[in-house]
């Protein structure tokens, strides 16, 4: 986004007031971006701000359809970075509404969308990171997509009749819920002893499996180069062990 617009300024000004505890002060910069919005591209922006000070899930509902809607019109390269976050933010709404289905479906087309998220700004490499999108922002992203798809999976409903059409090779295949439970006790008791190791290398593929082929694979080297490094106690080694040879992760 160019830093010169108005409506970029007074919605940058926005999330420092945001920053600083100052929301009301936020929220009228954000209307003041909506109110000066020249054209599609600039309304998108400063919807997606306003979404974010609603008084209700409905009306946060309605904000973020109409960012989404702004960027279909737009619908060129400015907002393409835009649509990761863009269907997390509907998919969010839709939970918080109990509307579980949708929230799955918006999910599922973030994940689609994933690898097209920004670099973070503290992230101005030009080399791509192991999971192809750039910086803190993409994780963050993808660590939201993938909680939502494990919340929402067992809510998906034939009635949600715009769902996302994806090649069944790409479709995401959630966790085997045992193997993913294994997993989790695994971290658990990382967790309490502060195992820095076994949790650096294996929560960024844990917390940000969409369910791709690829997603398997990382997991599954991940989980491998701790079990490989031997520093585990022995009933650890041999349990991480089994879940490394599970069917579900082959």
């Amino acid at each position: 986004m160019d830093p010169e617009l108005p409506v970029v300024r007074l919605c940058g000004e926005g999330m420092q007031a945001e920053a600083e505890g100052r929301a009301e002060a936020a929220r009228e910069l954000f209307q003041q971006a909506w109110d000066i919005a020249a054209d599609d591209y600039e309304a998108c922006i400063a919807a997606h701000y306003l979404a974010r000070h609603q008084t209700s899930a409905e009306k946060t509902l309605r904000w973020n359809q109409e960012c989404l809607d702004r960027a279909d019109r737009v619908a060129d390269e400015r907002v393409r970075e835009f649509y990761p976050s863009l269907y997390l933010n509907m998919a969010h709404a839709y939970r918080r509404l109990g509307r579980r289905a949708l929230a799955h479906h918006y999910f599922l087309r973030a994940a689609e969308r994933v690898c097209d998220a920004p670099r973070g700004r503290h992230d101005r490499r030009d080399q791509r990171d192991h999971y192809g999108h750039h910086g803190q922002y993409g994780d963050w992203n993808r660590f939201a997509i993938a909680e939502g798809l494990r919340a929402t999976v067992d809510a998906v409903s034939a009635d949600v009749s715009d769902a996302p059409t994806l090649p069944s090779a790409a479709r995401p295949q959630p966790l085997d819920a045992e193997v993913d439970g294994r997993i989790r006790e695994l971290v658990a008791r990382w967790c309490a002893r502060a195992d820095l190791k076994a949790l650096g290398l294996t929560l960024p593929a844990y917390l940000g499996f969409l369910g791709t082929e690829a997603d398997r694979v990382r997991l599954r080297s991940a989980l491998h180069m701790v079990h490989a490094a031997r520093w585990l106690p022995a009933d650890e080694q041999i349990e991480l062990g089994g879940v490394i040879g599970a069917t579900a992760l082959r």
